[in-house]
């Protein structure tokens, strides 16, 4: 709490109210009467006087509140500076009638001794400029008179004796100056200023008001003249224009009116059509300090500048120096619609520097024009100021201020021509949210509005995998966008993890096209796991792309396999190669888990990719000279694979390379009607030739894979026929498919000398509770199965033997393919009749026995407990029960 008790005065509660906000801290509360006291001799207070007492004193009571002041040294510092300004308001109030005098005595003088340096008109002008100073027109709260003399060779301000009125009165210390430091400290150029034949100066001090209101200080100066017209002193008032001075029209203010009736003059512009209306509302509005301080010329030209503008949205800076260094004044005309408080905060900030400023302040002025005005004045050392060039500056302020929404519409023109580039604007331009502008550059967003421009119901998805500039090694960020609802992090984390890659980050932006869905926009940063291994993106970019998606859209398995896009840039279905045999490895018993294979292929990416060129290499039907070629492959891998240590690690990758060289004929290259690639995938093995398979091994064996389901079928030789499974073993189908095969070899003697089983599992299965779904996902898988059989088996026309399209056989001609029914397939012979009819297969409906056109073996009892049933009746009718009685 602030008590104080003043002789009733002017500026009271605005100064003390003033110096409380220069301290920090917060006003809560400020009551002040003004009572009539009466007081005794020793200045107690004696009671209350009537407010009509003409005998009473008039004091001052203020009571404020402000935030607590828990220091003792800040409480005392700031009553010290409340009692300090006081004083100033004590000195100025006292001291007003004598400085108003003063002036009154100078008009007087000119009147009466008129500078023969002066012309008539400017005189006259200047005289009733002072007299209307002196009519309430300006706050005088200081004045004291200098003389110009010559010390040391230099021209100097002398301050004249008891001259001092106001907040300049004159203390222990200014007595003891006999020259104005402030001037002797001016560079020589601008101290030149003083002898010019001008009777006012008008500008601002350096010093900020104690007085009434916050603020530079407005600094009047009066020349003196001798008798032969040369500048022999000043007199100088500081103070403050009052509120008349800023809101009258400025062609009613002495001074002003015929400055802003020279500058119409010399535009020549006629003043009763538009760009003359419009030069008078320039100047009438034109900031009024600048106003009262400008020159003729830098106000014609600056206002001129002001008229080229004519209301369109562009940006200018006009700057204006102080004739004494102290300051830069700095008029910007800017978009009303871009003016923002960061924006001018960083205007202030590039001025600052452009012209070595200590400080800045500001004015902003708005109106319904689409142009907003922005005074900046940056506060200056005198000798100090740098050369500049206002042209770049301006630049600089206009680079500054350009918005996000500006630089895309730039871009997207520049990227997309005029009429595209608005038109994608118009669709996105407001479409990003705050969170995007802030992380990216605007020029950034144009790939990103690309790819949302080409999204789709039907290609809900987009991405792009990039590397920031200035990223350090192995670093990278993913976008990836998705129309309407969200990706999931527990879905899209795995797919990335998995790839090898470590999310370090994920930032969503949901993005709001004008005619259209939501689109979200998931930025990932990631880390290659390269280590300080350089990131080849160009290269990786089209690969890593094309398997995310695949992944995404569920064709291909999201596992550690997948690694091997980042480590070796193998491209997604490449990868699908190495699974498939690895999955063939685990149906055939290798000793190894999944886990460890992926592990080993992760551990060698480059022996992994030279796995896939051999493959590519034998089974490429556009490859040139596939045989000398994987050779080569072959020599190359063995002679990587002597640098493996790892004795477990090598043994998988030969399993991988025995399996290469074990398989015949892939289905691979093989495209369906519309040039897709397979969603599965086949191999004929030379069982005879793969490692480790174990006994009895079949002639030959087809391994089928699929996201969705795996297959095997085992032929004993090449005139076989048995049925196919649907198995419910995924680990071993294929162990159980072959004990079966054991089983027809041994039934079939008599028909057949060898046998042939097949089976496949489900891997997406839905619930089997769901029995229409599970049986519609176990006949699409059967009938994928069938198409892997046949599309890397022969064909019949008439006695021709035609092999498939796109497959390299490294096998004799094969062409014998028979199926039967089986445990869950019972029914569905005429499906696999109906696939082989697809492919022109020369059996036709003998492809699968049974079906519609065949037999029904439960039916006609053609299963195992019908042969026991007909040879327990062909014993009985010999009178022979077979359960009970001997047969001989």
């Amino acid at each position: 709490i602030i008590e104080i008790v003043n002789d009733d005065m002017p500026f009271l509660v605005d100064t003390v109210t003033m110096e409380v906000n220069r301290h920090g801290l917060t006003l809560h509360l400020i009551i002040h009467p003004v009572l009539a006291v009466k007081r005794a001799k020793d200045g107690t207070l004696a009671g209350i006087a009537e407010a009509s007492d003409a005998t009473a004193l008039r004091e001052s009571f203020i009571h404020v509140e402000v935030d607590r002041v828990p220091e003792p040294s800040l409480l005392e510092t700031l009553v010290a500076d409340i009692s300090r300004v006081l004083g100033d308001v004590r000195q100025a109030v006292e001291d007003w009638p004598s400085i108003r005098s003063r002036v009154l005595a100078i008009v007087a003088g000119l009147a009466k001794q008129p500078p023969p340096s002066i012309p008539a008109a400017e005189l006259d002008e200047g005289r009733a400029f002072l007299e209307w100073l002196a009519d309430n027109h300006f706050t005088f709260l200081g004045s004291r008179a200098h003389d110009l003399v010559v010390q040391d060779g230099e021209d100097a301000l002398r301050i004249v004796p008891d001259s001092s009125l106001g907040i300049l009165r004159e203390t222990s210390e200014t007595q003891a100056k006999v020259v104005a430091s402030g001037f002797a400290a001016l560079p020589p150029e601008v101290r030149a200023y003083a002898r010019r034949p001008e009777l006012l100066v008008v500008t601002k001090s350096t010093a900020r008001s104690t007085v009434h209101r916050p603020g530079y200080l407005d600094y009047i100066a009066v020349k003196r003249f001798a008798a032969d017209g040369a500048v022999v002193g000043e007199d100088r008032f500081l103070g403050l224009f009052t509120s008349t001075a800023y809101s009258a029209s400025p062609t009613q203010i002495p001074l002003l009116r015929r400055k802003i009736a020279n500058v119409l003059a010399s535009a020549g512009l006629p003043t009763g059509g538009h760009t003359g209306k419009a030069l008078v509302n320039i100047l009438e509005t034109y900031p009024r300090d600048e106003l009262f301080q400008t020159s003729e010329e830098n106000l014609l030209r600056t206002a001129i500048g002001i008229l080229h503008l004519d209301e369109r949205q562009r940006f200018r800076l006009f700057i204006r120096r102080d004739p004494f260094e102290r300051f830069l004044s700095c008029l910007i005309y800017a978009p009303r619609e871009n003016y923002t408080t960061e924006l001018r905060e960083k205007w202030q900030a590039i001025l600052v520097k452009a012209f070595n400023g200590v400080n800045s302040e500001f004015n902003v002025h708005l109106t319904e024009s689409v142009l907003a005005r922005i005074q900046i004045t940056v506060r200056t050392r005198p000798g100090h100021i740098p050369d500049y060039d206002a042209r770049e500056i301006e630049e600089l302020l206009i680079a500054s201020a350009r918005r996000w929404d500006d630089d895309l519409k730039a871009a997207l023109i520049e990227e997309a021509g005029e009429a595209r580039g608005n038109a994608l604007l118009r669709r996105f331009g407001h479409a990003f949210p705050a969170g995007y502008r802030s992380e990216f550059a605007a020029r950034a967003a144009v790939p990103d509005i690309e790819m949302m421009a080409a999204m789709s119901e039907a290609e809900p998805i987009a991405m792009a995998l990039y590397r920031p500039l200035e990223a350090p090694p192995g670093a990278l960020r993913f976008k990836l966008l998705r129309l309407g609802e969200p990706l999931t992090l527990s879905g899209s984390l795995p797919m990335l993890e998995h790839m090898g890659l470590k999310v370090l980050d994920e930032h969503p932006h949901h993005v709001t096209p004008l005619d259209g869905k939501p689109i979200w926009i998931h930025d990932f940063g990631l880390e290659s796991g390269l280590g300080d291994a350089d990131v080849e993106i160009d290269t990786l970019r089209p690969v890593f792309e094309d398997a995310f998606a695949a992944i995404l859209r569920g064709e291909v398995e999201d596992d550690d396999y997948n690694r091997l896009v980042v480590l070796a840039h193998v491209p997604v279905r490449e990868i699908v190669v190495l699974r498939a045999y690895a999955k063939y490895m685990r149906q055939i018993g290798f000793p190894l888990s999944q886990a460890f294979i992926k592990a080993t292929l992760a551990a060698h990416p480059a022996i992994a990719r030279q796995l896939v060129e051999l493959f590519i290499a034998r089974f490429d039907p556009a490859a040139p000279e596939g045989a000398s070629r994987a050779a080569e492959r072959v020599a190359a891998i063995e002679r990587a694979l002597e640098g493996v240590d790892n004795l477990t690690e090598d043994r998988v990758l030969r399993q991988f390379l025995g399996l290469i060289q074990a398989t015949t004929r892939t289905n691979y290259w093989r495209r369906d009607a519309a040039g897709a690639p397979r969603s599965f995938v086949s191999f004929k093995f030379d069982s005879s030739k793969v490692p480790g398979l174990p006994e009895p091994k079949p002639m030959f064996e087809i391994f089928v894979y699929s996201t969705r389901f795996e297959g095997v079928h085992l032929r004993g030789g090449r005139v076989a026929r048995g049925g196919l499974r649907w198995s419910d073993r995924p680990e071993d189908f294929r162990t159980e498919v072959l004990g079966l095969v054991k089983a027809q070899m041994v039934k079939n003697t008599v028909i057949v000398p060898v046998g042939s089983k097949g089976g496949f599992v489900l891997k997406k299965a839905p619930p089997a509770t769901d029995r229409e779904a599970f049986m519609k996902e176990g006949v699409a898988c059967y009938q994928d199965y069938l198409r892997g059989l046949l599309d890397i088996t022969d064909n019949l026309v008439g006695t021709d033997v035609v092999p498939p399209p796109q497959v390299v056989r490294h096998d004799d001609n094969d062409p014998y393919l028979v199926v039967a029914a089986d445990k869950g397939t019972a029914t569905f012979s005429d499906i696999a009749n109906g696939v082989a009819k697809d492919y022109g297969f020369w059996l036709g409906d003998a492809f699968a026995s049974g079906g519609s056109v065949g037999y029904d073996h439960k039916a006609m009892g053609i299963t195992a407990r019908g042969a026991w049933i007909s040879v327990q009746r062909h014993f009985l009718e010999m009178s022979i029960d077979v359960q009970s009685d001997p047969v001989r």
